[in-house]
């Protein structure tokens, strides 16, 4: 089965997230594709989100789960 998840990067205190499509099936949950990220401390000009949304479209059309969290954002 075909997920996008967040995968967490940055520091202690500084989260940043890459939005990845993975494999649920594959060891090592390794990512098939970044689609976008996700700075969840963006201040001033910086981008809080980023999505490649015709990306994100061709994984709905293959069979993409689990896009809804993502789309809502994290509760904060």
């Amino acid at each position: 089965m075909v997920t996008i998840r967040l995968q967490r990067r940055g520091g202690k205190k500084e989260p940043f997230y890459h939005v990845v499509v993975t494999d649920s099936r594959r060891a090592g949950g390794g990512s098939l594709e970044q689609v976008g990220f996700f700075n969840p401390v963006a201040r001033g000009n910086s981008e809080e989100l980023r999505l490649d949304l015709s990306r994100v479209d061709y994984w709905l059309g293959v069979g993409l789960d689990g896009f809804r969290f993502v789309y809502e954002g994290p509760r904060q």
